[in-house]
């Protein structure tokens, strides 16, 4: 049988050729993906002529094509639905793909051909001297002048860890799937609506439990049913189950998992020449260092902390009792409904899934930006259920493909996301293909998929990171798409969220699915005015997350190999910064917190509110510039979206905006002003 992945796929626009793939192609392919890229750069440093960019960074541009192919298409697949075999696969070439990277990372040879491009790089255009000025930093960063001793155990340690974050990745799923709530009686699930109901008995009955109800987790620890569930029993169920995540102390558990990739990337940072993670993650972020994340984030926190306690004292005036973590989402919303006249939970029925994608999300980036969106029913996704639109520009013009992937699975690991299946690049002559994931619950047969105003606001935001994808318009393959520094990837999703609410889009968009009236504009302003309500604990539960992943990340060597226990040291970091209170629990404790120890955000968490400085300034622009009109959305496509990684963003804000972010924007939003 032929391998789909040795060749470049001839289907519109490069779809993998999802029909064609199967399970016994991937190690074969990412084998033979490694020794082809690894003869490549072979090649390079081998060539006897003085390095220039055409022989050296071009070359290393174009290398590894078969490996990209198969990585993308399988990463995402091992994400999204993923199986004992894939799971497999992964933990089996983590390894293997770690030494590849690092071989190339850390090719003497390569590095010094590299720096003697950098240094004459004066002569290059734009956008060549800022990859050469970005491949220089990020190899030496790396490692790349280390001696061999140093160079053998920095491969030691990166395979290692690989291993490592791949299991905590698998124990996660594995114990998020286990600890899903089983309710027996539908009694129990009072407050709920009909679409939930049958969400949950079609969970149930996909396991095999016909006339029970199973309530799956999210990967958050708060969970959107905790808002409406009268039964506080079963909120405390589910918070318990959410909490006790890979932390039980069953097979699954990722506290020793957790320590040893601490333990690992602490060494490793000192290796490099580092005082810890923290700092070498920052070094090559726009924040730069920790103490600068720190500065911003603790005042911050104490803010938040003071203005959650005040809402913990409103939530217990109406609860007539202490308010617990399974209390507080319940209660929050009926202030919400008895002071702002909003109860988000009967916002459901005018969120119909399908009407929300084509008329608010496909909309919205319509009347911005000028882009359709067509179905490709003759175009297949790499599973069941997952959608494929052909997306062009206003001129008619082929922009690239956006992939849906909506419903939540057992092979699906919690949380949102974007990913690229092809990024465009000049050079190669590459096109987009973007999906976003979801983990929405789906509906038995014949009900309409409603979504939780949490979870539309999700979808415009993971659809910003595909805009951001299919925007991005490069030579250059390491610039492609959403390639920008960790605590910028954010900034462009967030700003898509503004049109949610916006009236032309929300009007359209939020209809009753059962009687065709549009939402009561009256209740858009009333939302509207109520938003910073709760932000204390959304804020808090959020900074608490994000400075977790710095104190584990900001332990030297010496300091991670004295922490033995977990729990302990989650305790006291939190109260460290004021966010200790057991009725706000951070968004993510360590042991499920798969951004930081298996996802890409090891000490960089902070990035989505690093971010929001960003999103906040921007949606302040575009509100005193008239709002959505293409004029703006040309604007800012032009300076921010299209530039994908070849220009330093900062710079680019700048000439978006004018000047500088500043912070009170933000600050205003988030209820946090002065």
């Amino acid at each position: 049988m032929s391998n789909p992945f040795l060749s470049p796929s001839t289907l519109p626009y490069q779809l993998p050729p999802f029909a064609d793939i199967a399970v016994e192609h991937y190690a074969p392919a990412i084998t033979r993906g490694m020794a082809e890229q690894r003869a490549e750069i072979d090649a390079i440093t081998a060539q006897p002529d003085e390095a220039t960019f055409e022989n050296t960074m071009v070359p290393l541009e174009r290398s590894g094509q078969t490996l990209t192919r198969v990585l993308r298409v399988f990463f995402n697949q091992s994400s999204a639905d993923s199986t004992d075999e894939v799971a497999a696969i992964e933990e089996e070439f983590a390894p293997q793909l770690a030494a590849h990277e690092d071989a190339i990372e850390l090719d003497g040879a390569l590095y010094a051909s590299i720096r003697h491009v950098h240094e004459r790089r004066d002569a290059l255009d734009d956008e060549q001297r800022y990859l050469v000025e970005r491949r220089f930093t990020r190899m030496t960063l790396a490692g790349a002048g280390l001696d061999a001793e140093q160079k053998a155990r920095l491969t030691e340690l990166n395979q290692r860890l690989s291993v490592l974050q791949t299991k905590f990745e698998k124990n996660l799923l594995a114990d998020t799937n286990d600890l899903a709530v089983v309710i027996d009686s539908v009694d129990e699930l009072d407050g709920l609506s009909e679409g939930e109901i049958s969400a949950a008995a079609q969970a149930a009955s996909d396991r095999g439990l016909e006339g029970k109800h199973l309530i799956t987790l999210v990967l958050p620890t708060g969970h959107p049913v905790l808002e409406s569930l009268t039964n506080r029993e079963v909120r405390e169920r589910i918070m318990r189950a959410s909490r006790q995540r890979a932390a039980r102390g069953n097979q699954h558990d990722n506290s020793a998992v957790l320590l040893e990739i601490v333990r690992l990337r602490a060494r490793r940072a000192e290796l490099l020449g580092f005082a810890s993670h923290a700092d070498f993650i920052t070094a090559d972020q726009t924040a730069k260092t920790p103490q600068r994340v720190a500065a911003m984030l603790e005042p911050l926190a104490q803010a938040a902390a003071r203005n959650a306690r005040a809402e913990k004292q409103k939530l217990e005036q109406l609860a007539g009792h202490p308010i617990e973590a399974h209390d507080w989402a319940f209660y929050s919303e009926k202030v919400r409904k008895a002071e702002f006249d909003v109860d988000t939970s009967e916002l459901k029925p005018y969120f119909e899934a399908e009407r929300v994608l084509q008329q608010g999300v496909f909309a919205a980036a319509t009347q911005v930006y000028g882009i359709t969106f067509s179905e490709r029913h003759d175009l297949q996704g790499y599973t069941e259920g997952v959608r494929v639109f052909e997306v062009r520009n206003e001129d008619g013009s082929e922009l690239g493909l956006y992939l849906l992937d909506l419903y939540t699975r057992d092979t699906k690991r919690g949380g949102a996301w974007m990913n690229e299946l092809i990024g465009q690049n000049e050079l190669l002559d590459h096109p987009t293909i973007v999906v976003n994931n979801l983990n929405v619950s789906k509906p038995a047969a014949g009900e309409p998929t409603l979504l939780t105003f949490d979870e539309v606001n999700t979808f415009f935001h993971e659809f910003g990171h595909a805009l951001h994808g299919l925007f991005a318009h490069v030579v250059y393959p390491s610039f492609t798409g959403t390639n920008v520094y960790r605590d910028f990837v954010e900034f462009p999703s967030q700003v898509n969220e503004m049109w949610m609410l916006w009236p032309e889009i929300v009007n359209d968009y939020a209809v009753h699915h059962q009687t065709g009236e549009p939402i009561d504009a009256g209740i858009i302003d009333r939302i509207r005015a109520s938003q910073t309500w709760g932000e204390g604990f959304a804020t808090s539960e959020y900074l608490a997350a994000a400075l977790l992943d710095q104190a584990w990340h900001r332990l030297s060597s010496a300091e991670a190999d004295a922490v033995t226990d977990v729990a302990a040291f989650e305790r006291e970091a939190l109260a460290a910064v004021g966010l200790d209170d057991p009725a706000v629990p951070t968004r993510y404790s360590s042991c499920y917190f798969a951004h930081t120890f298996s996802g890409g955000y090891s000490a960089g968490y902070y990035s989505y509110i690093w971010s929001e400085v960003l999103d906040a300034d921007t949606v302040q622009w575009f509100e005193q510039n008239g709002g959505l009109t293409r004029e703006n959305g040309d604007r800012f496509r032009q300076y921010v979206l299209g530039i994908g990684g070849k220009q330093d963003p900062l710079e680019a804000y700048r000439a978006f905006r004018g000047r500088d972010a500043v912070i009170e924007p933000l600050l205003e939003r988030r209820g946090l002003a002065a």
